[in-house]
């Protein structure tokens, strides 16, 4: 297959776009290389790709309509994983407009491409974000999301909206996946396991919220990419028992599809850590601090859907994650 794969540089497109490649697929890789972190890490993800010669890089904005249009209509994809997006929960308390541009309008344009160009499935990046406020525990696709604590998680929710929308009026096939904290080799240094290692490899303390009292569903990278492709090739389709009186929010009539991509084994914040320093052989000097706005205490995903779907549920111990991570970061910064 021809296929897109927007935020290509990004820490999961590049290890999709690994997956796709190592296959025999085309992948064109869209990103636009910004610096909400280091830039040079994205170019060294790409460094990783493009000795492959199933893969073409186009540097482009998803924001950018025209530019857009351009890119469908002369590629004229068969199926497109949609993962760019202005991603962090705190940082859209700082900057909101970026949240819009990218992941509402950004999104517009991409699926406005796959609809007038043929595109036979859209796969596209929701959160674990969207569940919010919500306390019941595990999250699940069925559970109302109308409660969001962040912009970036209403944009998401937003995303999956327009998605049965599109599938609704034009039989676009549609599939949303919400990610679970996703980490691993390649990951981005905004989130929590960089920032714990380079701190703790520095000799610096680390800001652990909410005084330690976190669950997180941490997800490894492999098992994310697994449950992306099984996704991508099998097309979204309408529920044939979706039932209008009591509508499930995760299908309908239209080809549309949402699931969790999570560990279904949540783990305490404090023994994330803990795996962190037997990784690295040190103790981490804390800072406790109180819950962030816009930030949740705890997550965790029911996969049964996922697991019905496509036959597969992520399940890479923390442990073993972590190590691989550590493995990575020393070898990439030289780190000792």
């Amino acid at each position: 297959m021809k296929v897109l794969v927007t935020g290509a540089a990004g820490f999961i497109g590049m290890h999709v776009s690994e997956r796709l490649l190592a296959r025999g697929d085309e992948v064109v890789g869209l990103d636009n290389l910004n610096d909400y972190y280091d830039p040079t890490l994205k170019d060294a993800r790409l460094a990783r790709l493009t000795p492959n010669p199933g893969f073409r890089f186009v540097k482009g904005d998803v924001a950018d309509r025209t530019a857009m249009e351009a890119l469908f209509a002369k590629e004229r994809f068969d199926r497109v994983v949609h993962l760019a997006a202005q991603a962090g929960v705190r940082y859209s308390l700082i900057n909101p407009h970026a949240y819009i541009e990218s992941n509402v309008v950004g999104f517009t344009n991409i699926i406005e491409g796959c609809r007038h160009n043929g595109v036979k499935h859209l796969v596209y990046a929701s959160s674990s974000s969207v569940y919010g406020g919500n306390e019941k525990m595990p999250f699940s696709e069925a559970d109302s999301v109308d409660h969001p604590v962040s912009l970036y998680a209403a944009t998401k929710k937003a995303n999956e909206l327009m998605a049965h929308t599109y599938s609704h009026l034009y039989g676009l096939p549609t599939t949303g996946l919400r990610f679970f904290t996703v980490y691993g080799p390649w990951g981005r240094p905004d989130m929590a396991l960089f920032l714990f290692v380079k701190a703790a490899l520095e000799g610096r303390a680390i800001d652990v919220f909410n005084y330690g009292k976190m669950r997180r569903d941490f997800t490894y990278i492999d098992d994310i990419v697994e449950g992306v492709i099984r996704v991508l090739d099998r097309t979204a389709e309408p529920d044939p028992e979706f039932d209008s009186q009591n509508p499930n929010p995760a299908t309908g009539k239209a080809p549309f599809r949402v699931f969790n991509i999570g560990n279904n084994n949540p783990v305490e914040l404090m023994d994330f850590i803990l795996a962190i320093e037997e990784s690295l052989g040190v103790e981490i000097t804390k800072n406790f601090l109180p819950l962030q706005d816009g930030d949740v205490p705890a997550t965790a995903a029911d996969t049964d859907m996922l697991d019905d779907w496509v036959g597969f549920a992520p399940g890479t111990d923390v442990r073993v994650g972590v190590g691989r991570f550590v493995s990575w970061y020393r070898g990439y910064y030289g780190a000792r």
